[in-house]
């Protein structure tokens, strides 16, 4: 029998039902497809994964393939070998201009562009886009209707009109709107208004090394919120980010509207079945006196190993190729509800009537497709940030807005969280220029978008709510 080559695979374990079964079976269709390969598939936790991925590479044993949280990016990219060089390599260098890798078609040119251009740096694809994620905005069509609304609140002022006609609703909800206390929300708002979390093009044009949580377009959001909050809009649940508490508010009725992921959507749309209600699901509501400059992702990203052998190296380059083709993209959207990474997995979907019959999955796609206004000076949104320690800056601007939704000054406590913030991003920077490692603080994950929150029990007991 002779021998095959082991492709060391390590993918998030999103811990959704089923999850792993799906990357089992493209492993097993690969490797039928492939015999020369073994695909060695490990599923690892969300949380301590990239922590795991750092420890192998450090003893030398690092797979061909990890994937990442997308604000892990600029950490993944400082990662280092043993012998100090870089961990990862250049997906699009690897593929070198090849439309074809052991006879998978290349499809990185079709990748949807919020997702390519978040991971392409000075135009080079760095990393596989894997799952890709954006925000939207959820509406109960009944209370919609009686209050006399007809279509989906698409700016802040329409978003203000909406919750303050539902809560005059006899028998109405006891707030507007609400949505969960999540760093992407901040990404989000910052990015439609053009605004950046860090300098040098949001880390793009070089290495962040200034960040500001205080900018006119964060402050304009945290005092949006906040003004929601005093007015009785604003639903705050308490915790952070408390995604279940935020979504069994909306199942009960106690708002009519909900600012989510658009990975939420199989959720929502089966708890408004099994309570008779309708869902309508749309674009994250835009901020009216600044030009519209699109909107923001979240997902993550399959980053490739540098120095891999050739025969490594194209099958690692042909698994990505397959698992994302138009067939297993679509599919995979079908399963989890993560927007079809491909123009041609999207077309499929609609040729097949997915979206006739699902109309809420391609809410996301649309959003993501909207053209910004034209005459304002442009760096895509989508090009989201890229810098060390975001996850902990993250953790910085909720627990700025728990304290601002409490009372707080919002200037000086997202001042103060600002201050904070530029301390662990000059401590990081210091850190790896001088050749130290990737901390594993660095590589936390705090919080995802929602994968945690509506398993099992909790979603049954939602799904059962009013019925």
């Amino acid at each position: 029998m002779s021998s095959t080559t082991v492709l060391d695979i390590w993918v998030s374990d999103l811990t959704f039902p089923g999850y792993m079964d799906w990357w089992t079976r493209k492993a097993a269709e690969f490797e039928q497809a492939h015999p020369r390969y073994t695909v060695a598939l490990r599923g690892l936790d969300f949380f301590t994964g990239p922590q795991q991925v750092a420890r192998a590479v450090a003893e030398g044993r690092g797979p061909a393939i990890a994937e990442y949280y997308f604000y892990l990016s600029q950490a993944a990219r400082d990662t280092r070998a043993p012998d100090g060089s870089p961990q990862w390599t250049s997906v699009q260098r690897a593929i070198d201009g090849r439309d074809e890798i052991l006879g998978e078609p290349v499809v990185i040119d079709d990748i949807v562009p919020a997702a390519r251009d978040y991971y392409t740096l000075r135009d080079d694809l760095t990393s596989m886009p894997s799952i890709v994620t954006t925000s939207l905005l959820y509406a109960n069509t009944d209370l919609l209707e009686r209050a006399g609304l007809t279509r989906l609140p698409a700016t802040w002022k329409e978003v203000e009109a909406a919750c303050a006609a539902l809560t005059e609703l006899d028998g109405g909800p006891s707030h507007g709107i609400t949505w969960s206390n999540h760093g992407m929300f901040f990404q989000q708002a910052l990015a439609s208004q053009g605004g950046r979390l860090t300098d040098n093009a949001n880390g793009r044009a070089g290495r962040a090394r200034q960040i500001d949580l205080r900018s006119p377009e964060m402050l304009r959001w945290v005092n949006w919120w906040r003004q929601l909050h005093d007015a009785g809009h604003y639903l705050h649940t308490g915790g952070i980010p408390d995604w279940q508490g935020t979504f069994q508010a909306f199942a009960d009725r106690r708002t009519g509207l909900r600012i989510s992921s658009s990975n939420d959507v199989s959720y929502m749309a089966e708890a408004a079945r099994a309570q008779g209600i309708g869902l309508v699901a749309g674009p994250f509501p835009r901020q009216e006196e600044m030009p519209f400059v699109g909107n923001a992702i979240a997902g993550s990203s399959f980053w490739l190993a540098d120095r891999l052998d050739p025969v490594t190296r194209d099958g690692a380059l042909a698994f990505l190729q397959f698992v994302h083709n138009p067939r297993n993209a679509a599919e995979r959207h079908r399963v989890s509800s993560f927007l079809p990474l491909t123009h041609s997995a999207f077309d499929l979907l609609e040729q097949e009537g997915w979206f006739d019959q699902h109309p809420y999955h391609r809410a996301a796609t649309d959003a993501l497709r909207l053209h910004p206004e034209t005459g304002h000076e442009v760096w895509p949104p989508s090009h989201g940030a890229q810098f060390g320690e975001f996850a902990r800056a993250q953790d910085l601007m909720t627990r700025a807005m728990r304290d601002v939704l409490h009372g707080a000054d919002a200037e000086e406590r997202f001042a103060a969280a600002s201050d904070a913030a530029q301390q662990l991003l000059d401590a990081y920077n210091t850190a790896v220029e001088s050749g130290s490692p990737v901390t594993p603080e660095a590589l936390r994950i705090e919080y995802f978008t929602g994968a945690e929150s509506y398993s099992g029990t909790d979603l049954e007991n939602v799904v059962r709510l009013n019925r």
